[in-house]
């Protein structure tokens, strides 16, 4: 017996993504982005849309479906409805010559617009989706435009160099002449300049905002890495510009990427906004948990006293009451990056016996050791050997981040560091206390689970000083507990059980 089967899935629904950079959109998340626009936009003849970075095209398709709908009384006849849709209001940019022909393929059915099976009338090839090569601007060895590195991406004709035009200077002229009612879409979000991947490549999606924003459009929502929220490579600008810009209405933050991309891993999740350039207020946030919609609130994007977005909205009202203590912060204990100027590649090497020797912690092959070196290879802070001090990995992906499925650690495991030790560029140092009882008071301190919550809500995939700045100093001349520090901070019931709920115990 023949059993019937009638699903069928939206092709680009199954699309395997280009990379963990260039993600392409799936149509249940590119409609729940347009859902943020006004509905009466979807009957207006004359509004215009631009996706300045397609790919699979389903932004423009998604559009041109609700369009087709909305204009049904404006436009009777079908055909003419859809040529002036296609040729009026509909425009975008393919980030390759490929992605080009995939979002002409999906938005006319056929992947040259004036093609037999196109269901648009066109006098060219192109339609209203362009491509065009782009050269990147070597200078000194890096594109002046996006930073790409000269010896990475300085390819052979016929290669993709990810010179994307939209941010390159070399806009389309229809596009370039065109006031658009939205702009839309999904940019690249980082690019290699030159030295690896992952924290080493340069952030790239804020230029394609940044770009956006100088176009000028009523409407302007993109989805990009929530990392801009707290840290980046080349992105303090970029975060103080977002954060003091009131037309910034609306934020659904994703706390796991995968959530809107599935099976891809984006870590510090995702997020897309609404930026209306004639309606100025706060903003609605919405921050998305593993199991859905976690909490919605209005506020400022940059709360008093902050320099970041803290995306966790359970955490503001416990932040202003650390604050309206006017302590001084955790964070002037704290050292900057590498704070021996040593890295792990020294633990390696063989030395004299005769050399006075020091103890290092460090990390071989993915082991935390503690090597003899001789003092001497130390680059810096050598008057600080005689002090206990505490130290801290400054990246730790298994501790986690407030809002995983599972609650968080935060911090990685701290170590109390003796006299005559020091450590490599892994880890952060934490002080230089008196003697062994205040350093174990200070770790103790680190551990509860107040301090945790505060760290988290700054935490980003790199932690350095500024990562603790929320949290405030105490006295160590005696020893804190969650309980001492939930009543001197005055914490409601609500917010205690909050902190409860997202961090764990140390152990």
């Amino acid at each position: 017996m023949q059993t019937q089967n009638n699903y069928n899935p939206d092709v680009l629904s199954c699309l395997a993504n280009l990379s963990s950079d260039e993600v392409f959109t799936p149509p249940k998340l590119a409609n729940e982005i347009l859902d943020l626009l006004p509905k009466e936009i979807w009957k207006d003849k004359d509004a215009t849309f631009l996706d300045p970075v397609s790919k699979s095209g389903v932004f423009l398709r998604e559009i041109a479906k609700r369009l087709l709908e909305g204009l049904k009384d404006e436009i009777p006849d079908i055909e003419k409805r859809i040529n002036h849709i296609y040729n009026k209001q509909l425009f975008g940019i393919g980030i390759t010559e490929l992605t080009s022909l995939l979002s002409r393929r999906s938005l006319y059915c056929s992947k040259f617009a004036n093609g037999k099976y196109s269901i648009a009338d066109f006098s060219d090839e192109n339609g209203n989706i362009f491509f065009d090569k782009t050269n990147h601007d070597w200078q000194s060895g890096r594109c002046s435009f996006c930073g790409a590195s000269q010896s990475e991406y300085e390819r052979e004709e016929g290669l993709e160099s990810h010179a994307y035009q939209f941010i390159h200077n070399n806009l389309p002229d229809k596009i370039k002449n065109m006031k658009f009612d939205v702009i839309i879409g999904n940019p690249p979000y980082q690019i290699s300049d030159g030295g690896g991947t992952g924290s080493s490549a340069i952030p790239l999606y804020h230029k394609f905002v940044e770009q956006a924003k100088k176009l000028n459009p009523r409407y302007l929502t993109m989805i990009i890495p929530s990392r801009w929220f707290t840290g980046g490579k080349g992105l303090d600008d970029f975060r103080d510009t977002m954060l003091k810009d009131i037309c910034l209405r609306e934020i659904h933050d994703f706390l796991d990427a995968s959530q809107c991309f599935s099976g891809v891993s984006i870590e510090g999740g995702v997020c897309y906004f609404l930026w209306k350039r004639d309606d100025k207020g706060l903003c609605t946030v919405h921050t998305h948990s593993s199991n859905g919609v976690s909490s919605i609130t209005e506020r400022p994007l940059l709360e008093e006293g902050a320099d970041v977005f803290i995306r966790y909205n359970e955490v503001i009202s416990i932040i202003r009451k650390v604050v309206a203590k006017k302590e001084d912060s955790f964070s002037t204990l704290v050292s900057p990056r590498n704070p021996y100027g040593i890295g792990n590649e020294i633990l390696d090497n063989k030395y004299s016996d005769r050399a006075k020797k020091i103890k290092v912690l460090g990390v071989l092959k993915s082991e935390r050791v503690i090597k003899t070196i001789p003092l001497a290879q130390l680059g810096r802070n050598i008057d600080e050997l005689n002090s206990y001090r505490l130290f801290i990995s400054k990246a730790d992906g298994a501790a986690g981040q407030i809002g995983n499925p599972i609650p968080a650690r935060i911090i990685g495991k701290i170590v109390i560091a003796e006299p005559d030790m020091a450590c490599t560029e892994t880890f952060l140092r934490i002080g230089k206390f008196r003697n062994q009882k205040e350093a174990l008071s200070v770790k103790q301190y680190m551990e509860t689970k107040f301090f945790r919550v505060l760290v988290g809500a700054r935490k980003n995939k790199n932690m350095t000083r500024d990562t603790y700045s929320f949290a405030p100093l105490q006295d160590f001349s005696e020893s804190w507990t969650d309980e001492k520090l939930y009543k001197k901070y005055k914490l409601t019931k609500e917010e205690i059980e909050f902190i409860e709920s997202m961090i764990r115990p140390m152990n």
